[in-house]
């Protein structure tokens, strides 16, 4: 199965979270797991941030998002999903990438939670020390 021509696919990740991103030509349609943004994403300021590219290049009422979002919690899927728009948005053209990279949108989120190490109670946390 080939995909038409003005379909373009990406891939997102922030913390444990993968969005894989179908930006299609449209109306502004944006739907997250067969969900609109509005409803997946539920405080108000993540919808904002998984649109956010869109609103950068101003092209949030030329396309349609259809975004398959799994693992981690709603912060980082919301990451996940606007930079796999992001990319997507690169794909489609490529003189978007200036205004995309200014904003920070290109930039895969390093930031993740640290391991807990053997022996502390936390990542960081040391046992409360005893002199005798």
């Amino acid at each position: 199965m080939s995909t038409p021509a003005n379909v373009f696919t990406a891939t997102g990740r922030r913390k444990t979270s993968t969005a894989r991103i179908r930006l299609v030509d449209g109306t502004g349609k944006l739907t997250a797991n067969g969900r609109s943004f509005d409803s997946y994403f539920v405080p108000e300021s993540f919808a904002k941030a998984a649109a956010l590219p869109l609103v950068t290049v101003a092209l949030r009422e030329k396309y349609d998002v259809i975004a398959n979002v799994s693992g981690g919690g709603l912060a980082g899927q919301a990451g996940a999903v606007a930079h796999g728009i992001a990319r997507a948005l690169q794909k489609m053209n490529a003189e978007l990438r200036p205004a995309l990279k200014k904003a920070g949108h290109m930039k895969r989120d390093p930031r993740a939670k640290e391991r807990k190490k053997a022996g502390q109670p936390g990542a960081r946390k040391r046992f409360q020390f005893s002199k005798r």
